[in-house]
């Protein structure tokens, strides 16, 4: 993927605006398409689809992140042909996941938190030496966090140019999902120009959430980092992914961010390789609804 210049583009995050009256009644439209479609099996099938199976827990074995990566290639046996997007895993479970795949020949992209993973607050030095051993051990897609000091800040550069540096370690077709920690980024602009970033410096995906804030994903918020992908799109044709996650367990959570993403960018962007869920226990509630 090109890599953007930073000075170039920022100039757009200047043309940052409030949600109006229409994105209030965009919102309010999901909420309303989500509660209509929560008992639609065609539905439920699709998120499967779409989800990252996670497990970040500091118990994580390599018997837990095995079992995580079975029930990820087979989550509906109904159905052989629906598996899940990834698994995500910390970067020592990497390998186990690895191994398994081999053992079984099984295919399943293998995401992991690395660089820093859930605060960024480590030294950079130290955030890209884990992205760089994760990617050797056989992540395929990494899921790093934003310097939110430095977004806090106000120092937009220092943003880019760690990201930047994490995707040189992040070459095709390894995939580098950018983690904003929306609720510690406090406002709809910082949200708004924390995409911009992640977007020049070459994320393929800006993810809302790491899970471990007060605040994790909003559709209100998901709705401002779409509006983002699309302006990004419309000046450079490139195609940058949406990843809601944190917090979302139920089935309408999970439909209204696919109608946000539906809304906004079109159908184009509703595939597992633009779009994907990052959740732990709502895969369980959509297979229940399956099978009452």
């Amino acid at each position: 993927m090109v890599q953007y210049t930073f000075e170039k583009f920022w100039k757009e995050t200047e043309y940052f605006s409030e949600l109006n009256a229409d994105d209030c009644e965009l919102l309010r439209k999901v909420s309303k398409q989500a509660k209509s479609l929560e008992n639609n099996k065609d539905e439920l099938k699709s998120l499967i689809k779409y989800i990252d199976l996670t497990t970040l827990s500091g118990d994580d074995t390599p018997a837990k992140v095995i079992q995580l990566a079975s029930k990820a290639i087979l989550p509906y046996p109904q159905q052989p042909d629906i598996r899940c997007a990834a698994v995500c895993v910390y970067p020592a479970r990497i390998l186990d996941v690895v191994k398994y795949l081999k053992k079984e020949n099984q295919d399943l992209e293998i995401a992991s938190v690395a660089g820093g993973f859930p605060s960024g607050q480590y030294h950079l030095a130290s955030r890209l030496l884990e992205v760089k051993l994760a990617v050797g051990d056989g992540a395929n897609e990494i899921d790093t966090v934003i310097n939110r000091a430095a977004a806090l800040d106000g120092q937009w550069e220092t943003v880019f140019d760690e990201l930047k540096q994490m995707k040189e370690l992040c070459q095709a077709p390894v995939k580098l999902k950018v983690i904003l920690a929306v609720g510690d980024l406090k406002t709809n602009e910082n949200v708004h120009k924390a995409s911009w970033a992640a977007m020049l410096a070459g994320a393929d995906f800006i993810k809302t959430s790491t899970g471990k804030e007060d605040v994790n994903a909003t559709l209100e918020y998901s709705l401002v980092m779409c509006k983002a992908i699309k302006r990004f799109h419309q000046l450079t044709g490139c195609k940058i992914g949406f990843k809601p996650a944190g917090g979302i367990k139920t089935i309408s959570d999970a439909i209204s961010y696919r109608c946000v993403v539906e809304e906004v960018l079109g159908n184009a962007w509703i595939s597992s390789e633009y779009f994907r869920i990052g959740a732990s226990s709502l895969l369980d509630n959509i297979t229940k609804h399956l099978n009452p």
